[in-house]
């Protein structure tokens, strides 16, 4: 028990060290995620201004502050102040699963033996592969999707609606890849920039941008395609459609694909998002109040 107690303080004082590092550029040769993401914002929200798509939208569009509030609080508050500790003893006792039965670690194949392009390129697709997957249970299962509408409450896209989700999802999305992640190595330092290249796609994905990539449309996904993704009005008897992440081609493989037109005008949302809550906490806590409509 002692060590599961040490797991779980150290995850709390290692993530508020490790953050102020970031902040205050004690280790600037080390990634930085914090910087990286408030670089790529302010570069798309710049073009956004410059090149807007849907030109009669505001600069600071529709719940703006809201959204930016969203990427600091999923991306560092949370683990600040609590995921990091509960993943540390999440990890740890799944270890010490895996142990009684003479286990050290999941490793089936390790990618670390090829070229560092390939194990990058690897994961990455595995990786995105997943999230696509995650990404229809929480349109299909109704649980999910009580903590998915969230992101779907956006009503104006723009770069920051990218990181506007429950924290919830993140769990999910964590738990469910962690296995299969795993064994394959999953890890290296140098997914960074796999990692970095992701928020651009995503950023992009929910930005103010007309952007297709022209026959690379079949690849990554765009802003295009995923405003469909927005929809407040979906083709009948579908629970979702283009749930790429960042590669759009699984849409494609798997024919769940739908863009009808450019779609820059379509109204976005879903049934009844007029009755969903329009402030930080009551938006966290609406799928855990028994009363919502």
């Amino acid at each position: 028990m002692q060590h599961y107690i040490e797991k779980f303080v150290g995850g709390f004082t290692g993530y508020w060290y490790y953050l102020v590092d970031q902040i205050l550029l004690r280790h600037p040769e080390e990634h930085n995620y914090f910087y990286w993401l408030i670089g790529l914002s302010l570069t798309i929200w710049l073009l956004e201004v410059i090149i807007p798509w849907r030109k009669g939208q505001g600069i600071f569009r529709k719940d703006f502050w809201l959204d930016g509030f969203y990427m600091f609080f999923n991306f560092f508050l949370f683990s600040l102040i609590g995921y990091n500790a509960l993943s540390n003893v999440g990890v740890q006792a799944f270890n010490d699963f895996l142990g009684l039965f003479g286990l050290t670690n999941l490793v089936a194949i390790n990618v670390a033996t090829g070229p560092k392009w390939a194990q990058l390129l690897t994961m990455f697709v595995i990786a995105d592969f997943i999230q696509w997957n995650v990404h229809r249970l929480l349109h299909k299962v109704p649980w999910m999707w009580e903590f998915h509408k969230l992101h779907h409450s956006v009503k104006e896209m723009g770069f920051a609606a990218h990181l506007r989700f429950h924290w919830m999802e993140t769990i999910i999305y964590k738990t469910i890849q962690y296995v299969p992640l795993a064994m394959i190595g999953f890890g290296i330092q140098d997914f960074f920039l796999v990692h970095i290249f992701s928020i651009a796609i995503g950023h992009l994905n929910h930005s103010n941008l007309y952007i297709t990539y022209g026959p690379l449309k079949y690849l990554l996904n765009n802003p295009a395609m995923h405003i469909w993704h927005h929809a407040k009005h979906l083709p009948d008897g579908s629970q979702g459609v283009n749930f790429g992440i960042s590669l759009s081609v699984w849409d494609y493989v798997f024919n769940t694909v739908h863009m009808p037109s450019d779609g820059r005008d379509i109204e976005l949302g879903f049934d009844h998002d007029e009755q969903f809550p329009t402030t930080f906490f009551k938006q966290v806590t609406y799928p855990f109040n028994k009363n919502r409509t």
